[in-house]
């Protein structure tokens, strides 16, 4: 059974974490790995339904994906997550908790400066928690911790998608992740 790892993708909202993570996943399946992505929104509706967005119940939404992820990691899957995953402190502590599990652990911390991303932004949730109609925004009105030693930097204002999933597969390469 080939090591498990967990692909752990951080950064803002819509700054392209969900967006990445797919054909990542894609390239992984196509060489014989076996993978689940553990996408933000989707684990909140399913898993952390009912949790609101304090730190506690941030820091609990983001263990449980953690969690998960520990549990696929070290059963031979990679696990790639996409959620804000807002605090250094919790993203540490699931780092230590999968590499002490004998899984791999790859921080992608994904950036954009916030005008981009009020810009790019659909739901215009940038502009009215910029305004002040929406309290505890992260990146805005709520703490975003950035990764100090990430693996992976992508700039997603910069780089094209192509270009970020180029970077993160060839780190991956680089890790021994990858053939």
């Amino acid at each position: 059974m080939s090591k498990g790892f967990t692909l752990w993708f951080t950064g803002l909202s819509g700054a392209g974490k969900s967006t990445l993570s797919e054909p990542v996943a894609a390239h992984l399946r196509e060489h014989g790995h076996r993978v689940e992505i553990l996408d933000g929104d989707v684990v909140r509706t399913n898993l952390s339904k009912g949790l609101s967005f304090s730190k506690e119940d941030r820091d609990t939404n983001i263990r449980r994906i953690g969690f998960v992820a520990n549990l696929l990691s070290r059963n031979g899957l990679v696990a790639i997550t996409a959620a804000i995953s807002p605090y250094r402190e919790v993203r540490d502590e699931i780092r230590k908790m999968v590499t002490g599990d004998g899984g791999g652990f790859i921080e992608v911390f994904v950036t954009c400066p916030i005008p981009v991303l009020a810009e790019r932004d659909v739901k215009g949730l940038y502009k009215k928690a910029l305004a002040g109609e929406i309290k505890n925004f992260t990146g805005v009105s709520d703490p975003y911790e950035e990764p100090l030693h990430p693996e992976v930097v992508v700039e997603s204002d910069k780089e094209s998608v192509a270009e970020g999933v180029a970077k993160i597969l060839a780190r991956l390469r680089e890790l021994g992740y990858l053939n």
